[in-house]
């Protein structure tokens, strides 16, 4: 996950609220459910001892959800009376929640907000195509290509007059998957998508799959439907869901594989709170992986104002010249240093199957930018 649209709440110290609300039920009574959340939420802040405007402001930005479509729900970020961050959930974070700390709760993020494939559906024929671009949260028209519409069809005759249009037509549905595969590479470019869904027979999906860019190749996916077929949002939803769970086996293999030290006996994966501390305060994180409220995830460590600023020890942080520090979480301190020094982070709940498997110590681990 880039954690780069979370900068806004690192230019500022905290302490923060940091708020989670579940839209994803809808009733009739629904807008008077969501005024009744608005005020428990900010009930529950100014229990944590939160300041009058803080609990105004994150009142007030819940109250506007009170008519909202938004399936799924929303994070509300505030401090000093201003909501600094609300993003678009791309699941329901279950229940409605509250919480305020000297940092932003954001670890719940990578897997409510994070990981959320954008993928465009390219529904194929022999004489074009139509691009459709999917997401959790939304469904739109992306544009359509149509090809050379005549020769089409071969004839069911063996006669050798009929070679030469039988050669016309292999033409013309080369040269249209060529121009259905050119098309789908632009508008991937232009929309950022992780996903590419090929929707047609056999011979149309291989032949524009055949004349992707290699740059493409691993984000292709086929699915099988006749002429005229519309993919259900659950098919979809499946075929991201296990994009996603791909995605996070091959990173996690990646970090068991970097964890063998090389032959001068160094690593460059480490896993750990106190390891991680000190290569997130040396900026030496690559990518961070996390498994959501995994042992460590919640273990206590001290920060300072900036974000280099963390050490296992409040006295760490004395003899490193910092005078005021607060403890945190661990996850949220090491998410703070991987936004701050542009580290993505990964959730590893997605490739945790029904058995167990080897995942980082304590749930906390990272692949190093040196060793």
């Amino acid at each position: 996950m880039d954690l780069a649209f979370l900068h806004p709440l690192y230019e500022h110290s905290g302490p923060w609220a940091s708020v989670y609300i579940d839209t994803s039920r809808h009733t009739e009574d629904t807008p008077h459910e969501r005024h009744l959340t608005a005020q428990a939420m900010a009930r529950s802040l100014a229990d944590q001892g939160a300041d009058e405007a803080t609990c105004r402001a994150v009142r007030d930005a819940a109250e506007e959800l009170r008519h909202s479509p938004e399936p799924h729900g929303r994070a509300l970020f505030a401090r000093a009376g201003e909501v600094v961050l609300d993003p678009s959930l791309a699941r329901p974070p279950g229940r409605d929640w509250a919480v305020w700390a000297p940092l932003p709760r954001v670890a719940p993020l990578l897997d409510l907000a994070g990981e959320d494939p954008v993928c465009v559906v390219a529904y194929l024929d022999r004489k074009g195509a139509d691009f459709e671009l999917r997401s959790a949260l939304a469904r739109e028209e992306a544009g359509t290509v149509t090809g050379r519409q005549w020769p089409m069809h071969r004839t069911s005759s063996v006669d050798w007059s009929e070679r030469h249009f039988q050669l016309r037509v292999e033409n013309t549905w080369e040269h249209n998957a060529a121009e259905i595969a050119d098309a789908l590479a632009v508008c991937q470019e232009e929309t950022r998508a992780d996903l590419l869904i090929l929707v047609g027979d056999d011979r149309e999906r291989r032949s524009v799959h055949e004349r992707l860019p290699r740059r493409l190749e691993d984000r292709a996916v086929e699915a099988d439907r006749g002429p005229g077929s519309r993919l259900l949002d659950a098919e979809v939803e499946e075929i991201r869901t296990a994009h996603v769970r791909q995605r996070a086996e091959a990173e996690l293999e990646r970090f068991l594989a970097a964890r063998a030290p090389d032959a001068e006996g160094h690593p460059a994966a480490v896993e750990g709170v106190p390891a991680l501390v000190e290569a997130a305060r040396e900026h030496r994180l690559d990518e961070l992986l996390v498994v959501p409220e995994g042992p460590d995830t919640h273990r206590e460590v001290w920060i300072g104002e900036d974000p280099d600023q963390l050490a296992m020890r409040r006295t760490e942080l004395k003899i490193l010249g910092e005078q005021h520090s607060w403890s945190a979480r661990a996850d949220d301190a090491l998410i703070r240093s991987a936004v701050t020094t542009g580290a993505p982070a990964v959730s590893l709940a997605p490739s945790q199957p029904e058995h167990d498997r080897e995942m980082p110590s304590g749930g906390l681990g990272a692949l190093l930018r040196w060793r």
